[in-house]
């Protein structure tokens, strides 16, 4: 649709020029930095930053009721930057032109509302928002976009030569990176760190086709976490991890499109996210809260942060009720299906603390609630989830799980229902899906199989002396024939069919 069909009163804002001030903010000492160098941590303080824009109140002389419409007539365009999350680009990256911006077809994944057998499952209703249909099916392609829009602007207009954007990784991460690297042919290589033996096979085979240089260590993420800190305190790389303050910008856009798909209304609603390193829950509280101050929305959702008994550091943190009495200690960690999340130290914690207080000032102490579940739980959760028309991940089990949980016990109420994180594609971790189907899981887990969740292929055995058909083997049309009149039978019982009447 051409923008001379559009209504007079947005035209101009259609498409977005470059505008806002935007610095580093350290959450510790409040010092700021030019984003025109990378900065991960404070210099002085080493605290955690957030991207500020220092024009912000620029925004606000525009009403929320005109912001709606902009957001809701640009998905009518066909611009290339603003199909993904950069639909919110004064959001989330109004300094970058839109010429800098990577787009691969990241954000505005759909929401599949739960059919009835599986919301009375769970006790509430609820959508899944599915992450695991981005382009390397999992959320953090949206994080992604902007770091590396981010990076391709600052190459392109400081004239930085060839750049290496360097994670660390359980998975998810690291084959967005390297997809997005990869698409920047000659300004960027990347490489990814993860722990040996605790990445599934399709997790490991994604970076590699993108190119990465994929390197192995001891340990568990939190562990190449440090080596990657490290390098890049040392060596001139690009952190690609949530410490990137422009990650989590980019992950801000979950919240805009959600808001967005309930017609900006989200009083009532609850988003259910899991943890892990505290990124996404802290790029989600600060969207909504953004929405909120513009008056795009004019009421908070109520935030859910899961976490596995397994790797709980910010459960546990949450757990004391007095802020005064609070204190953060980091967990060692256990065996978890829900790979991504499986962190102990969570770098976005200092984040999570000061978002959490903001937010509940606003939205009310259960405005953000956090809760754990068990291995067992997840993984229940995440199968009859499948069973019921879902792709999810164990995350997507983890939140499912999480929900289940509270709905139980009373401590949510919603007429307008859940929107439940379902962070990556459920092929993702299919390896843990066929450990529960075989009961094979490792001791560490805690994962006992229930027999009505299991499966497994059934193998037709014909009879030894019957002619069956081979690659480069061809029957003859009678012994063909037998096959196929056997082996229809055999399924006939098999499924408990009756012969049709004659």
């Amino acid at each position: 649709m051409k923008i001379e069909h559009f209504p007079q009163e947005v035209q101009p804002y259609l498409i977005p020029q470059p505008s806002g001030e935007y610095v580093y903010q350290c959450f510790g000492c409040n010092q700021q930095f030019s984003v025109g160098s990378l900065f991960y941590t404070c210099p002085d303080c080493k605290n955690v930053l957030m991207i500020r824009d220092n024009q912000w109140d620029r925004l606000k002389l525009i009403s929320g009721r005109l912001w709606r419409k902009i957001f809701d007539y640009r998905a009518m365009l066909t611009a290339a930057p603003l199909k993904g999350i950069y639909r919110y680009h004064e959001l989330l990256g109004s300094v970058l032109p839109l010429d800098s911006i990577i787009y691969l077809g990241e954000g505005h994944t759909p929401i599949v509302e739960a059919n009835s057998r599986l919301r009375d499952w769970a006790g509430f209703r609820f959508w899944f928002k599915n992450d695991g249909q981005n382009p390397s099916a999992s959320f953090k392609d949206r994080g992604m976009a902007s770091a590396f829009s981010y990076l391709n602007f600052a190459a392109k207009s400081q004239g930085w030569g060839e750049i290496l954007a360097i994670c660390a990784s359980t998975g998810d991460t690291s084959a967005a990176a390297a997809l997005y690297a990869s698409y920047m042919t000659h300004h960027v290589k990347s490489a990814v760190l993860l722990p040996q033996g605790k990445v599934t096979p399709q997790q490991l085979g994604q970076p590699l086709g993108s190119g990465a240089k994929v390197i192995e260590i001891p340990g568990v993420f939190d562990d190449c976490m440090k080596v990657v800190e490290y390098l890049s305190e040392n060596y001139p790389v690009a952190l690609m991890n949530s410490k990137n303050a422009w990650r989590i910008l980019g992950q801000e856009s979950f919240s805009y499109e959600i808001a967005q798909d309930f017609d900006y209304d989200v009083e009532d609603l609850v988003v259910v996210v899991p943890i892990g390193n505290a990124g996404n829950i802290t790029a989600v509280l600060e969207g909504f809260l953004k929405l909120y101050e513009l008056q795009i929305i004019t009421s908070l959702p109520v935030v859910v942060g899961v976490q596995s008994e397994h790797a709980n550091p910010v459960y546990l943190y949450y757990l004391e009720a007095d802020p005064g009495k609070r204190e953060f200690r980091p967990v060692v960690v256990r065996p978890s299906v829900a790979q991504a999340a499986m962190i102990g130290n969570p770098v976005s914690m200092p984040r999570v603390v000061r978002l959490v207080e903001k937010y509940r000032e606003i939205a009310g102490y259960k405005g953000v609630q956090v809760v754990q579940v068990s291995e067992q739980e997840i993984m229940d959760a995440m199968l009859t989830a499948n069973r019921n028309g879902h792709i999810s991940c164990t995350q997507g089990g983890e939140c499912l799980a999480g929900l289940r949980r509270l709905a139980k016990t009373g401590e949510l109420s919603g007429e307008r229902g859940a929107v439940l994180d379902a962070t990556a594609h459920a092929l993702k971790f299919a390896v843990f899906q066929e450990k529960y189907f075989a009961d094979d899981f490792e001791p560490a887990f805690g994962v006992v199989p229930k027999g009505e969740l299991r499966n497994a292929p059934v193998v037709l055995a014909p009879p030894d002396d019957m002619a069956t058909p081979a690659v480069g083997r061809r029957l003859k049309a009678t012994e063909l024939q037998l096959f196929v009149e056997h082996s229809a039978e055999q399924i006939a019982a098999l499924l408990g069919l009756s012969r049709l009447s004659k």
